[in-house]
């Protein structure tokens, strides 16, 4: 009873495996996905990523204080520069702004 009981759970997995096997194989291979304009096809996508790329590296805080971002599109390179806020209004202060180069594709 129990052998018979064995069988029936090694037939049972052999028969789900090759369903699995035959659903795999009919698939068609897939291609990659190209976005036409690039992945990055505008300046508020090119801030978002920039922001989320600075976030875990110089904290919400100081990437929140650089807004408003700007992004310049060159050869196919997006570069996304923060604003630098002097104190008291300042003309010139010491420092600079984040920078983060993006590639369009």
């Amino acid at each position: 009873m129990r052998n018979t009981r064995y069988r029936q759970y090694v037939l049972a997995f052999a028969v789900v495996f090759l369903m699995a096997v035959a659903a795999l194989s009919d698939e068609q291979p897939t291609r990659p996905y190209k976005a036409s304009d690039g992945y990055v096809p505008d300046a508020a996508t090119a801030i978002k990523i920039a922001e989320a790329v600075l976030t875990p590296v110089y904290g919400e805080k100081t990437v929140v204080a650089e807004r408003p971002f700007k992004a310049q599109l060159n050869d196919g390179v997006w570069t996304v520069n923060g604003t630098l806020h002097c104190p008291n209004g300042d003309k010139m202060c010491f420092g600079g702004g984040a920078e983060v180069k993006l590639a369009q594709r």
